[in-house]
């Protein structure tokens, strides 16, 4: 017998009842209006808040109060009882269904119009005229009540209607459950109620649809909740029968069973036909209104029915709604049929019936994995593991799937890690496979292996592979296992050591799940927040680097010896000794292989020169020497020390092979070294310092790299020079003089590159990459030794301010790189791709923005600039010039700024028009107006009244830059200035356009009609702009509703798709969705409304054009009028 669900006061089998005598009067409606029943209830709210010491002293008042509540409790209708808290639900059904069996109509009527008020509709029915009265005039009725408002919303979110819908769907469960002996089976109670229902869920008004299929739907869970308790007794009396008739025995026993057997079937097939009638009836039409609410409701309703009633409802006739669904304009109604099937398919049993069924629609399930919405994308996931559970996917399928691994959605991520953990590596759904206990298949190695098959696909790209770790990590067991990852690493037998690609991959899931241990993130997360963890939580992180550092400590050597001489294996293997817990190598006993570990580490640090490789070994080692405890601090400590005297004594010896003609490439390496070593530690540098300089200054044909790498070491050593000088209690005059000239040094390097002529062009990426270097060291240099930090302080000889000749040479070099292709960074070979964030536009425009922001340089000479740039280099160099804008902004008025901006803009534009190059020149016009919409788009709501000063300014002195050199740059108005006029409000563009009227009263503009075209076409566009304005505000005067304007609503004709192609049906014919009927009337009103506003304007705009007074003739005013709106200049 199938296990029944949960419900709200559950149908269950009752035992006959000992009837009371009850007066009529106590259970029929009363004609109440609102106003008394409101009185009551404030009169039992007050009588319920009296203090409690008083009503104890006073006990006949409390029994007098309780007893005033109850005679109110029995004279509240059915619809009261609804609306309030639904604790009395239970027992009125009850006293109803009692009252029913002496007086059906009295009781009809009460239920009908609770029926109605529930709708929102106050309309009764007279207990004489139930017999008579037609359903489809009191829907008629009703409808037209609707039209009239006189229709209570009870869907509103009003604290008194707050469990409304749960009361209403309670009270038809009770109401079901009491009738199950009687009139349910009555064929007119229900009957009755179920033609009203049906009736009213087709009707045009939203609330009636609603509350009606709200009730409709229950109704049917509340059938099967019956049938489901019928069904059994039916299959005990079939079976008791069958035993009698085994005997041979005719009787009153064999009658009195059959008698049973045929009421239990008929009570069963009763409910079965009013399920289909409200199936037929009500949820055909409504499971695609035009309200995603109702059609969820009808989804999710049919979900419940096919999975708690299978006999009639696991058929392919209704479970091909749940597959047309599935292609709902709506997510939430989406996601309610991939979450009822998901149910179905979840039960082994419901399979069979469901393969028709799945072959038609699978392709859609898979296809909804990757749905626009995130939690029907997860919850489409979900529902194909069970599928795949059931083998119901040809994996040829999952192709594409897998590619949601490195999708963006970090829940589509996990959701898919999951599935694939549990199809591909643990493999659940394949029952080929034994799972017996102890099986060689649920190994760990053998997980470990199959994931390294998933990560050979991704091995070109450490990234991606991160990311698969990440999905899949809380899902495999396997991958904390540190034992069983370290045997693999280890295995030296033929058979079971891995290949090369997997060695490496195996590592790189090693470091990743290390750090996934202990709570780092090994993918970048969405909302940059650092992420807070609980005390739990950090206990176990803390747990798990006590687990790691134990199955690390006697192994790692022998990892670092095998594995050293690669360099892709280093970094991984080397990047683990940050995440361990070093203490425990003291109370371990384990020093030996702590110094031997760390002796291996340097050993790589001078073996490998990559970037990751180096970067790890420095961080091992300087973790070690700072974490470590007791001898083994002093031993790491001497470690490091050692590792500096060597890489110094290595760079002299270079630095003497490039002076005494050898090669250039030990110096490079070491100098590499040297810069990770310095980026976390200071090293003291004060020979080679010198060194340096004179290998740039001797040698200036040296390699770019080597050159780059030179300049970054000597700004490092400056760095820790002048940390160290602020940092100190003292400080002497020898070490101030020391650090200037290394300053001094370095900036004299700097400026030589700064006069040099670099040639930027794809075939040339060193001398790209080391003007990247120049121009970040550069600025850095600026902002380290900024003026203003050290004026009016003892270390004020410090400060440093470049000259305006110095700022405009840095620009000119900025703005080269930054105008270098994509294509020639893309082309850059594989030895230079490491360094590809430090060396790329948005470090240089990062480096414009912090001198600016910094106020390092003065704002006025390269914030113009900067600005005028904007939206030229793709999103992320916008995004660093819009957070620049941002900070200025906090800073005062930067009015002026924008404006020099614009006019930096145009004039680009200007100088592009004396080549005679018309392509490029309309390609920088159009710049120009891009540049001042963006610069415009934040001046919206409360900030174009905040800021009106400033957009006043930008206008002003636009227009006089503007008419500086008229007709010339007379475009600048169209081009730069509209937007920002856009923005005022009406009288200040009647000033304006007055104001720009003025300017040419004594100006012979006829003599050049070209160049004067972009002044009335501005003019033009004030006049638009102001009558536009004036128009809407005399409508609002008038008390013209202003109706929203946007993209036409589209009417949806998605056709319902079909199960079977030999079945007609006319709902099939249907769309999916449907629409408002008014939607075309709506925008007719719209048409006719927008026709009015021209109308009006245009009669404002004859009127005040006869008005004017030009200096022109006619014919220039006819030609004006003629000629189409342009903004080209004069030529």
């Amino acid at each position: 017998m199938e296990e029944e669900p949960v419900a709200p006061d559950t149908a269950t089998r009752r035992s006959k009842r000992t009837r009371a005598e009850v007066r009529q009067a106590d259970f029929t409606r009363t004609d109440r209006i609102e106003d008394e029943l409101e009185d009551e209830r404030e009169e039992s709210s007050d009588e319920f808040q009296q203090p409690r010491p008083k009503a104890k002293r006073n006990r006949p008042n409390e029994g007098a109060s309780t007893s005033a509540a109850a005679s109110r409790k029995a004279n509240l209708s059915l619809i009261d009882v609804i609306k309030g808290d639904g604790k009395e639900i239970p027992e009125v059904v009850k006293k109803w269904v009692e009252h029913y069996e002496r007086n059906q109509k009295s009781t009809m009527a009460d239920l009908l119009t609770m029926l109605f008020e529930a709708c929102g509709a106050k309309h009764s029915i007279l207990e004489e005229n139930i017999e008579e009265t037609d359903v489809d005039d009191v829907v008629v009725a009703l409808v037209n009540m609707a039209k009239r408002g006189e229709v209570e919303d009870y869907q509103s979110s009003k604290r008194g209607f707050k469990n409304f819908k749960g009361n209403l769907v309670y009270f038809w469960d009770n109401l079901v459950s009491e009738c199950q002996n009687g009139p349910l089976f009555d064929q007119s109670l229900f009957d009755r109620c179920l033609d009203y229902i049906i009736a009213l869920s087709c009707t045009p008004p939203r609330s009636y649809r609603q509350i009606a299929s709200l009730m409709g739907l229950q109704l049917v869970t509340s059938f099967i909740n019956v049938a489901k308790i019928l069904g059994p007794q039916r299959e005990t009396t079939q079976r008791q029968l069958d035993a009698e008739k085994k005997k041979n025995i005719e009787g009153p026993r064999v009658e009195s069973l059959t008698k049973r057997l045929s009421m239990t079937h008929e009570k069963i097939t009763t409910l079965e036909e009013m399920m289909r009638k409200i199936f037929t009836g009500l949820f055909v039409h409504r499971y695609r209104d035009i309200d995603p609410d109702i059609r969820m409701s009808c989804i999710e309703s049919l979900g419940v029915w096919v999975l708690s009633y299978p006999s009639l409802f696991l058929q392919d006739l209704y479970l091909k709604y749940l597959g047309w669904t599935l292609n709902d304009k709506s997510s939430g109604v989406r996601k309610i049929s991939v979450l009822a099937l998901q149910n179905l398919y979840e039960v082994d049993v419901n399979v069979p019936s469901l393969n028709l069924f799945t072959q038609r629609f699978y392709r859609r399930m898979l296809e909804l994995a990757d749905d626009i919405d995130i939690s029907v994308s997860v919850c489409a996931i979900g529902l194909v593991k069970q599928l795949l559970r059931h083998e119901l996917v040809p994996d040829e399928e999952l192709g594409s799937f897998y590619d949601l691994l490195i999708d963006d959605p970090p829940e589509v991520r996990r959701a898919i890690g999951a599935l694939v953990h549990d199809h591909l590596i643990a493999q659940k759904f394949n029952n080929s496979q034994s799972h017996s206990t102890g099986s060689d298949s649920d190994s760990p190695e053998v997980h470990i292996n199959r994931m390294l098959k998933i990560l050979k696909e991704f091995s070109a790209d450490p990234i991606l592979s991160s990311y698969v770790i990440d999905d899949i990590w809380d899902y495999m067991g396997a991958m904390k296992d540190w034992k069983c990852i370290i045997r693999m690493l280890l295995a030296d037998n033929p058979s079971a050591e891995l290949d090369d690609v997997d060695a490496t991959n195996l590592l790189r899931l090693f470091f990743s799940s290390v750090r996934k241990a202990v709570g780092e993130r090994i993918v970048p997360a969405t909302d940059n927040r650092n992420p807070h963890h609980t005390k739990a939580q950090k206990d176990m992180f803390e747990n798990s680097k006590r687990d790691i550092t134990v199955a690390m400590m006697k192994t790692y050597p022998q990892l670092l010896r095998k594995f050293m001489p690669d360099k892709d294996k280093v970094a991984p293997l080397v990047g683990i000794i940050p995440h361990m817990n070093l203490e425990l190598y003291s109370l371990k006993r384990q020093e030996q292989n702590f110094r031997a570990v760390l002796k291996l580490m340097r050993e790589a640090f001078f073996k490998h020169g990559e970037k990751d490789n180096l970067r790890a070994c420095v961080k091992a080692i300087k973790f070690c020497s700072s974490e470590s405890q007791g001898e083994l601090q002093d031993f790491a400590q001497n470690q490091m020390k050692d590792l500096e005297d060597d890489l110094v004594a290595k760079l002299k010896s270079a630095m003497k092979d490039v002076m005494n003609g050898g090669d250039e490439y030990s110096l490079l390496v070491n100098l590499k070294r040297l810069h990770e070593l310095q980026l976390l530690h200071k090293v003291p540098l004060d020979s080679l310092y010198q060194d340096l300089v004179h290998i740039l200054k001797s040698f200036r044909n040296i390699d770019d790299e080597v050159v780059s790498f030179s300049l970054l070491n000597m700004f490092l050593h400056v760095s820790w020079c002048l940390h160290s000088i602020l940092s100190s209690e003292t400080v002497s005059e020898t070490s101030l003089s020391s650090l200037l000239g290394k300053r001094d040094a370095l900036l004299e390097e700097l400026d030589y590159f700064l006069r040099s002529s670099f040639q930027l062009h794809s075939d040339s990426r060193s001398k790209t990459q080391l003007a990247y270097w120049a121009c970040g060291i550069l600025a850095d240099t600026w902002c380290l030794f900024k003026r203003a930090k050290f004026s009016m302080t003892k270390l004020e000889i410090l400060g440093y301010s470049p000259d305006v000749t110095v700022i405009e040479k840095y620009w000119r070099m900025c703005e080269k790189l930054l105008d270098v292709s994509d294509d020639a960074e893309d082309e850059e070979d594989e030895e230079n791709r490491e360094y590809t964030e430090e060396t790329n536009a948005d470090t240089v425009m990062f480096a414009l923005a912090k001198l600016v922001a910094t106020d390092t340089v003065a704002k006025e000479h390269l914030a113009p600039e900067v600005i005028s740039h904007l939206g030229k280099y793709g999103a992320s160099v916008t995004e660093i010039v819009n957070h620049l804008i941002t900070v200025l902004k906090k800073k005062g008025d930067i009015s002026n700024i924008l404006l020099e901006a614009l006019k930096r803009a145009y004039q680009r534009y200007l100088a592009t028009i004396s080549s005679g190059d018309d392509e490029t020149s309309s390609k920088q016009f159009q710049e120009c107006k891009s540049l001042a919409a963006r610069l415009s788009g934040p001046y919206v709501g409360a900030a174009r009244n905040k800021y009106k000063a400033e957009i006043l300014n930008i206008v002003r002195e636009g227009i006089n830059f503007a008419f500086s050199e008229a007709p010339k740059q007379l475009s600048f108005l169209d081009g730069a200035m509209m937007p920002f006029v856009s923005k005022l409000p009406p009288s200040d563009i009647l000033d304006i356009m007055k104001g720009v009227e003025r300017r040419i009263e004594n100006v012979k503009t006829d003599e050049d009609p070209s160049g004067w075209r972009a002044y009335y076409t501005f003019l033009d566009t004030l006049r638009e702009k102001y009558l536009k304005n004036e128009a809407a505000k005399a409508d609002g005067k008038e008390g013209t509703t202003v109706r929203r304007r946007g993209r036409p609503r589209k009417q949806q004709t998605l056709q319902g798709k079909r199960l079977f192609d030999d079945q007609t049906s006319s709902e099939d014919e249907d769309p999916i969705s449907g629409s408002d009927q008014d939607v075309g009337a709506e925008d007719k009103e719209e048409e006719d409304e927008l026709l009015i506003h021209s109308l009006r304007a245009s009669s404002k705009l004859r009127s005040l054009a006869k008005s004017q007074t030009r200096t022109v003739d006619s014919s220039l005013a006819a030609e004006d009028l003629a000629t189409p709106k342009t903004s080209g200049a004069s030529s």
